[in-house]
């Protein structure tokens, strides 16, 4: 798909698949189309060029959206209306029975952790509780797709953990999720793939197993020449920061052999750690932005490791 604002195109030449039932990761720097693009999936905007489907049928199909929940980056909700108000009226939205409205109310409340606080006024809800509601109302009549839009900006460690496991809970039930979001270690950690887009196009699709399989070894070691460093070239691709000596794609029986031959080298080793590519970095290097050097961590030490 294309979009085009008078002279601005949003969008180039958008390609991708999502499938069902897997947490998809949209990524990207600002101004890179995604916002353009979660319109155009939705049927809030009209495509310049090209064509998609949506759950099978054409953007924009009304009967569709019923089967869509969205929570937006920015909204807002009525100050004097209570959380339990707020839902009542997206399920008349919605156009729900009003006889499946208790079930459904009662549902996303204790889904998104408000159920103590269904009756209270909007105007004394924190921003993360604000987004916890919002998380509800996209929710709200067991969606086929939702769609997710910086679902976690504004929630502390536990109110991200918990939308974690929602988001782990709507997969399980056959949900799709497409999720768009800043925070890298958040996608890291729920999502089956990801596309990049810059440009308004997508530049990459990945596949978090695969990305989780790209092992390496980092060794902290002193007195490398030139020559231990080629030498280390042989096993993967290598580089030096002056401390750390990393291999990227190094078989892990092929560790010892390594070790070995650096110390038969002349160098003093003072670590050796497993090494992985996060998802930050493997971003980064396919936009061409530079990172600064750091030390590796072994694995299961990141925040973010699943």
């Amino acid at each position: 798909m294309r979009k085009q604002f008078g002279r601005i195109v949003a969008l180039t030449g958008l390609t991708m698949t999502v499938r069902r039932g897997e947490v998809f990761g949209f990524l990207g720097p600002n101004g890179a189309g995604k916002t353009t693009a979660v319109k155009l999936l939705l049927g809030l905007s009209r495509p310049t060029a090209g064509e998609g489907w949506v759950l099978g049928a054409p953007i924009g199909d009304l009967a569709t959206r019923q089967r869509i929940g969205y929570l937006p980056e920015l909204f807002r909700y009525q100050g004097w209306m209570t959380a339990r108000e707020v839902l009542a009226l997206h399920c008349e939205l919605a156009r729900l029975p009003r006889s499946s409205w208790p079930a459904a109310l009662d549902d996303a409340l204790g889904l998104v952790g408000l159920a103590d606080r269904s009756n209270d006024r909007v105007e004394t809800f924190s921003k993360g509780m604000q987004q916890r509601l919002g998380l509800g109302v996209a929710l709200l009549g067991q969606p086929e797709l939702v769609v997710l839009d910086e679902p976690t900006s504004a929630l502390d460690p536990v109110g991200r953990q918990d939308v974690r496991e929602i988001i782990r809970s709507l997969r399980d039930r056959g949900v799709t999720v497409f999720l768009n979001s800043h925070l890298l270690t958040e996608v890291e950690r729920v999502c089956d793939r990801v596309a990049i887009v810059d440009k308004g196009r997508v530049v990459a699709e990945l596949a978090m197993s695969e990305v989780r399989r790209e092992n390496g070894v980092a060794v902290r070691a002193a007195g490398l020449d030139p020559a231990a460093i080629e030498l280390a070239g042989q096993y993967g691709p290598a580089r030096f920061d002056g401390e750390w000596l990393t291999v990227d794609g190094i078989a892990e029986d092929r560790v010892p052999a390594l070790v070995a031959q650096l110390v038969a080298a002349g160098a003093a080793i003072h670590a050796v750690v497993p090494s992985r590519p996060t998802l930050e970095e493997r971003f980064l290097a396919l936009l061409g932005a530079e990172e600064p050097t750091r030390p590796p961590e072994p694995a299961g030490s990141r925040e973010d490791d699943p």
